[in-house]
């Protein structure tokens, strides 16, 4: 480990995150709503330390190793989480605890979504564009961004890309890794803007429609109301989040080859966005026939209520219509195993991502004919090409250790006295970045204690760096010279 590069660019990266409070305050200068103190003490204090950080290194010049990479991605989404909590803490109107800003920081970051504020309609507008713009930030990964930054400062961006996206990979859709990250920044505020635009056709508010698009396309799930899109009572406005919501979860590098090319065929070509089609669509039909047989509510609201919860839940985004932990059956349960799988890889979504499940069903297929045909060459192929057996094994590999993390951090919430439906929610919630659960935690996570929430702090950490960029830092063999 290089301690002094790895102290420069986290000064270099947290200087430039206090922007993100600096914004807010001057919005709480305008609208005079108390907040501005809160914002611009949090700006001082986090740029005052990330430039003592930053400064006496600037002129040191050292290559980044692997090793540097993962240790910078979570060290800075870890000081993220805890600097992004100034503000909320040190505001008088949201009255909230260390652990309680914590995980409302480390939500927004990871875009999980998932609030312990009770009582949003009420809010200063600084805050409430504050909790927006920081999922949006999260959304597509400040890492990446400064991946842009670095190669201009003589820092290579490589090890920090490779770091932040372990297993199925971000395709390096042009040639050097700074102009791919600047590529997928461009699509993303496209879709942004996009998003913006069609939400205040649709009937909302210049503001709301900002900050909806912020959490839409990053897939995070806050939203300016306590009753998230359902304040707005719209289906034109529902159907326009579906959308979004839709796209983003689809690899960004797709995107980018469909844009190149002028073309829908790289869609069709691409196995992983197939299988996520069906995928949605096999939910939507049956969600929607599901309430609508048990006379949950008519065919127009089963419609579009049903797709509208389908899109949200099972891309993790986590906006609501109605109270879905409240449907009938097994449909809120349905929901949220669909979480599990997620949205594609290289996308904003989270969970384990569509093409690790397809691989998964693929090999345990193949294992199947074996028993059959024992001595049969079986290679697993995802659209035309055949997947290596270490990319199989590091597949099974994330599933495994997903299944267990799973367990313990259940186990560990239910001996801080949750029921098991309440723990085991949350814990599926936050660690597929999903938001909103069953039980206790269907509408937010006030009533959790500090305990409970940094449990849920550490998994929602987990589900974004897609669990080995944690985990690895934890063997030995990573800091062995």
């Amino acid at each position: 480990m290089q301690v002094l590069i790895v102290l420069k660019i986290l000064g270099l990266l947290l200087s430039i995150y206090s922007l993100t409070m600096f914004i807010p305050g001057l919005v709480a200068l305008y609208f005079r709503d108390g907040s501005e103190l809160s914002f611009f003490t949090g700006f001082a204090v986090t740029l005052a330390i990330g430039l003592s950080a930053y400064l006496p290194l600037r002129k040191f010049q050292s290559p980044i190793k692997l090793t540097d990479g993962y240790i910078i991605v979570v060290m800075f989404w870890t000081v993220l989480g805890i600097f992004g909590a100034i503000p909320l803490y040190l505001d008088k109107q949201l009255n909230l605890t260390i652990a309680q800003s914590v995980f409302e920081s480390m939500s927004g970051f990871t875009t999980t979504g998932a609030t312990v504020i009770v009582g949003l309609d009420s809010l200063p507008q600084a805050i409430l564009l504050y909790r927006q713009l920081v999922q949006w930030l999260g959304g597509m990964g400040i890492i990446v961004l400064a991946v842009a930054i670095l190669p201009l400062l003589g820092m290579g961006g490589m090890q920090l890309f490779r770091a932040e996206t372990p297993g199925p990979q971000k395709e390096k859709i042009t040639p050097r890794v700074a102009e791919t990250a600047k590529v997928l920044w461009y699509i993303y505020l496209g879709l942004t803007v996009a998003c913006m635009l069609a939400y205040w056709v649709a009937g909302m508010s210049l503001f709301d429609a900002i900050g909806h698009s912020f959490s839409t396309v990053a897939i995070g799930g806050f939203s300016t109301h306590d009753a998230s899109i359902g304040h707005f009572q719209s289906n034109a406005i529902e159907m326009v989040a579906v959308l979004f919501m839709f796209i983003s979860g689809v690899n960004f590098g797709v995107h980018y080859i469909a844009l190149r090319s002028t073309s829908l065929k790289p869609y069709f070509g691409n196995a992983e966005f197939k299988a996520y089609v069906g995928i949605m669509l096999f939910l939507g039909v049956v969600t929607v026939a599901y309430l609508y047989a048990t006379d949950t509510a008519d065919f127009s609201n089963s419609f579009y209520g049903g797709v509208f919860q389908v899109v949200s839940i099972a891309t993790t985004t986590g906006f609501t219509t109605v109270e879905y932990h409240n449907w009938p059956g097994f449909l809120p349960v349905l929901l949220l195993f669909a979480s599990f799988v997620g949205g594609c890889a290289g996308s904003t979504g989270g969970g384990m991502k569509v093409i690790r499940v397809v691989l998964l069903l693929k090999q345990g297929v193949r294992e199947l004919i074996r028993l059959v045909h024992p001595h049969a060459v079986l290679p697993v192929k995802v659209g035309r090409k055949s997947i290596p057996s270490r990319d199989i094994d590091a597949v099974w590999g994330f599933f495994a250790a997903y299944v267990i993390i799973l367990i313990i951090m259940l186990l560990l919430l239910m001996a801080t006295g949750l029921d098991q439906e309440t723990a085991f929610s949350a814990v599926v919630a936050c660690l597929n970045n999903l938001g909103p659960g069953l039980g206790d935690v269907g509408s937010n996570y006030s009533s959790l204690n500090g305990l409970q929430l940094s449990i849920l702090c550490f998994a929602m950490l987990l589900g974004r760096l897609e669990i080995f960029t944690l985990l690895v830092l934890l063997t030995p063999h990573f800091w062995r010279k």
